[in-house]
């Protein structure tokens, strides 16, 4: 549900001031992010949860042309992740990646496959070798956690019916002598899962 921006906090960056520099950065191209080494001007009270959403002071922002600026000038440093402007630079929290893949198209096949995903914030971006596929297993569960790179260092969670699509076009290659099961894109093969775990984790189901 849209709601209104709620109050901004004082003597720090606000959600207004990071928006226009945004919007200023935005009409001289994709916002150059990776040049700019602002001073650190603290925390912000800005969230991403798991499945995309941002909060600003626990409130969703329920813009979406809001939400699309901030991401323009989202950078990440090691673990932590900043809006960043050429002036400065705000910590905000991110509980998983910051982006989430909400579709994908296919064409071609084998090496020739282009798998083509699109973004809760509108970002098109084709697997490739600047642009991987990754899945992660959850130590305890098992439970597969797929990502695809978008762009620098920030990567997009891929949604659970868009990695089912996935599944239902992958196939098994052989990588160092080990059967895989993957997909191939921009000329890439990411692998998933190896063969035999898939096939004793189907036999088991």
């Amino acid at each position: 549900m849209a709601t209104a921006d709620p109050p901004q906090p004082a003597n720090r960056p606000t959600t207004d001031t990071l928006a226009a520099a945004a919007r200023s950065a935005a009409r001289k191209g994709p916002a150059p992010v990776h040049l700019w080494n602002p001073p650190f001007c603290g925390d912000l009270d800005m969230r991403i949860a798991r499945d995309g959403t941002w909060f600003y002071l626990g409130t969703p922002i329920g813009r979406k042309p809001l939400v699309r600026l901030f991401a323009s000038i989202l950078k990440r440093e090691g673990d932590r992740f900043y809006l960043v402007t050429p002036v400065e630079k705000v910590g905000i929290k991110v509980e998983d990646a910051p982006f989430v893949a909400i579709d994908f198209e296919a064409a071609g096949t084998g090496p020739e496959t282009s798998i083509r995903f699109t973004t809760n914030v509108d970002e098109e971006v084709t697997a490739g070798e600047g642009h991987p596929i990754r899945v992660a297993r959850d130590p305890g569960t098992g439970e597969p956690a797929p990502y695809v790179h978008v762009r620098s260092g920030l990567e997009a969670l891929i949604d659970r019916k868009s990695f089912y699509r996935l599944v239902e076009i992958g196939q098994t290659q052989t990588i160092d002598g080990v059967a895989q099961f993957g997909v191939w894109s921009g000329g890439t093969f990411f692998p998933f899962i190896p063969a035999a775990e898939l096939r004793a984790e189907t036999a088991g189901s």
